[in-house]
């Protein structure tokens, strides 16, 4: 298989440095979006071809497209940091890849090879490099590589073209209150995904499906939903967005992959983070009466989500039909605060990369 080298084609009248000042002075989260976007296209019989970096703009889809009918979408989401030496470097983005291989596969989509996936990331990030934030802060550049199945045609099938796309945005903290801990529903009458479904699959759909729970979760006064195991209803699998972790004392717990759970990168990140700074961090099972009950009686301390986006995000209230308690008396935990401090200063590049996460761009 052949590794298509990213064309160079970029725009000619790029925002000037004032305006982008001004949009990196208050990002937020996936308003905003940089000059240019990588495209690669695959058809049947011949591959992978034609990778470009082009100027940022609309996509023209013909209205029989069939991402538009039968829903052959995946994504994925990493960060670029700037680094104390003014560089840039993105984190872990083959373990990204490997992801995005593995959600082509389930959805009956062609694999991008990791090279290809790394090389038009990179291309973005060193083309829009003054996009990336300032060092220091909460600030990073949000990358978004996505694929879509592109042929026209209605018919029930896997389709024989694809176009794979990274777009790029500045991105600051991605809940507006900044670090404080949210409010989560949990939601024993709707399910996420179920075993042998696209629950482990980074699609489009899965999103989608949360976002009617996500909805009510709102009407409940919360921030996020949280799903059950589809089969009993009772074991803890994560949010509409994000995983979860259950802090015991030194013992950390997160929900075990069963095929319904979404392997976040920053999930498998904080396994090996915790276990550096020396807790017992393993994979396990949390029900929902166990949570409520370990909450109200002081043994699990803590509680908190993890993703790409809102890095670690501490949970302060948890609401159930009758019932509603609070973790860490509402308030951000230590070992929570610790394990993001210690996951940021790598990203960031104030403290020692020992497994090789950070990719420098040159």
């Amino acid at each position: 298989m052949t590794t298509p080298t990213i064309e160079l084609k970029p725009s000619a009248h790029p925002l000037s440095d004032a305006e982008r000042r001004t949009i990196l002075a208050d990002p937020g989260f996936g308003r905003h979006f940089t000059d240019h976007m990588v495209t690669v296209k695959w058809t049947e019989g011949r591959g992978w071809h034609d990778g470009q970096l082009v100027p940022y703009a609309p996509l023209a889809l013909d209205p029989a497209t069939m991402v538009l009918h039968y829903a052959q979408e995946i994504f994925e989401g990493l960060k670029a940091y700037r680094q104390p030496d003014g560089s840039v470097a993105t984190f872990r983005p083959e373990k990204n890849a490997l992801r995005f291989q593995a959600s082509a596969r389930r959805l009956g989509m062609p694999e991008l090879p990791v090279e290809t996936f790394t090389e038009a990331c990179d291309a973005l990030v060193r083309q829009d490099r003054e996009w990336v934030p300032g060092h220091g802060g909460e600030e990073s550049l949000y990358l978004r590589p996505f694929m879509i199945a592109t042929e026209v045609g209605l018919g029930v099938r896997p389709a024989n073209e694809y176009l794979f796309l990274v777009i790029a945005s500045p991105a600051g903290a991605y809940f507006s209150g900044g670090l404080k801990p949210v409010s989560i529903w949990i939601s024993e009458d709707r399910v996420r995904a179920v075993p042998g479904g696209m629950g482990d699959a980074k699609t489009g759909g899965n999103y989608a499906a949360s976002l009617l729970a996500q909805a009510e979760a709102a009407t409940k006064g919360c921030d996020q939903v949280c799903y059950l195991d589809a089969v009993e209803h009772r074991w803890v699998e994560e949010l509409g967005g994000m995983n979860l972790y259950f802090v015991y004392g030194d013992r950390i717990v997160t929900p075990s992959l069963t095929g319904s759970i979404l392997e976040g990168v920053t999930r498998d990140s904080l396994l090996t983070v915790a276990r550096d700074l020396g807790y017992r961090a393993e994979e396990g099972r949390v029900s929902v009466d166990q949570w409520q009950r370990d909450s109200e009686n002081g043994t699990l301390t803590e509680v908190f989500a993890c993703g790409t986006a809102a890095v670690i995000t501490p949970v302060g209230t948890v609401k159930r039909a009758g019932a509603e308690w609070r973790q860490s008396g509402g308030e951000t935990g230590a070992v929570t605060q610790r394990l993001r401090d210690a996951l940021l200063d790598i990203q960031r590049g104030t403290a020692p990369d020992p497994h090789g996460w950070m990719h420098r761009l040159a």
